[in-house]
This record gives structure tokens, sequence and C-alpha cells, in this order.
């Protein structure tokens, strides 16, 4: 698991190898990883998560940036102490990548919006560790 505090907003994260995938039509193997997204508020304001922004990489120096609303269809509100949990995958051209991104948010005492940074994890299948 890796985490990291950016003013206040801790993020966690929990990676998993799925399996592998063929793609028929792109005749490719793919490799699937799950990922636990874990965002706690240490901070003494209520904040809303707005948008995300990820980048991707695999070991065959592919990149991809995925940006959008909230994530997986919400943009959760936390107070003080509270958390929200989330999971989803991605699909790599390769057994080896890594991801990092921002939570864009919003501070509802301040009305400031500003980054909440994702540290960058690292997206391993298993074989690749020996």
């Amino acid at each position: 698991m890796v985490q990291q505090i950016t003013k206040g907003i801790k993020v966690s994260v929990k990676t998993n190898f799925e399996g592998t995938r063929f793609d028929s039509r792109e005749v490719r193997m793919l490799y699937v990883f799950s990922y636990e997204v874990c965002i706690e508020n240490q901070s003494k304001d209520s904040v809303q998560l707005i948008s995300r922004n990820w980048h991707i990489f695999d070991s065959l120096n592919r990149t991809q940036e995925i940006n959008g609303e909230g994530v997986i269809g919400k943009k959760p509100i936390l107070a003080p102490k509270e958390k929200h949990t989330y999971n989803s995958f991605c699909m790599l051209n390769a057994p080896m990548g890594a991801m990092r991104g921002f939570f864009n948010m919003i501070n509802f005492t301040s009305t400031l919006k500003f980054k909440v940074y994702i540290p960058t994890f690292q997206l391993m299948a298993p074989a690749i560790h020996n």
C-alpha cells in the first residue's frame, strides 16, 4: 500500500493483479489490475472531490492520461474524519506499469479549489517478481 497526504487529505492505494485477458480485436494480451483507493479527510474542514486526473504508464513506454468528473460516478463530500473508499481497474499492454495522479477538490470553508496528489503506485504481475 502507498499513501500520501496533501493539505490534510490522505490518499491510500492498494493494488492487485487480476489476470490476463486476450483482446481478439487487437490480437494482444492485456494485463488486468484492480486498485482500491481510500480518501480520508484528516483536515478540520469539509471537502468535496470534484474530478480526477490519472497518468497510467506501462513498461512498453505507453502512456495514457484519463480525466473525468468525480470517481466511479460519484463526487463524495467528506466531513472531517470521514473516508471514501472505491475500487476500480485498468488494463495494461505489459505485465508491469504504474499509475499516479491527483484529485481536484474544493474546501467548503474557504471555497478554495485544490489538488490532492495520488502517490505513484506500481502495477506488477506476480511473474515479474521472480
